[in-house]
C-alpha cells in the first residue's frame, strides 16, 4: 500500500514539474512571438515578480531616452501584481527586438537588476 503511494505521490510530483515547465515554455514563447508588456518579457526570462516590475520601469526610462515607441498599445485591467486595477490602464507592449535593444542601452547598479538584465539578454 504504502509503495503505491509513493509511487502515486511521485507522479504527481512530475506531473507539477511538467505544468510549471510547460506554463513557463509557453509564456517565453508568446513573448517570441507577439509583444508583450516589459515586465512580462522579464518574466518569462525567469526573473521574480518584485525584480521584473521595477526592471521593467527602468527599461521604460531607457526607452524614452533612446526614442523607442511601443509596437502596440493595448487597454487593461489587469496588473503586474496579479490583481485588479479600480480603473483601466494602458499597456505599453514591446517586442523582443526593442527589448533587446533597451537591454543593450541599460546599465543596472543594483545586483539583482544586473542579473535581470543578464537574463533578458539570454
Amino acid at each position: 500500500m504504502t509503495d503505491l503511494r509513493t509511487r502515486r505521490a511521485a507522479a504527481r510530483n512530475r506531473r507539477a514539474v511538467l505544468r510549471t515547465r510547460a506554463a513557463a515554455n509557453r509564456l517565453a514563447a508568446s513573448c517570441l512571438r507577439r509583444p508583450r508588456s516589459l515586465a512580462t518579457h522579464a518574466i518569462a526570462a525567469g526573473v521574480d515578480r518584485a525584480t521584473a516590475a521595477g526592471v521593467a520601469s527602468a527599461l521604460r526610462t531607457v526607452a524614452k531616452r533612446l526614442g523607442i515607441e511601443p509596437a502596440l498599445t493595448a487597454r487593461t485591467r489587469r496588473t503586474v501584481k496579479g490583481g485588479r486595477a479600480s480603473q483601466t490602464h494602458k499597456v505599453y507592449r514591446y517586442t523582443r527586438e526593442q527589448v533587446a535593444r533597451l537591454v543593450a542601452a541599460y546599465r543596472p547598479r543594483k545586483a539583482e537588476y544586473k542579473a535581470a538584465a543578464l537574463a533578458l539578454a539570454a
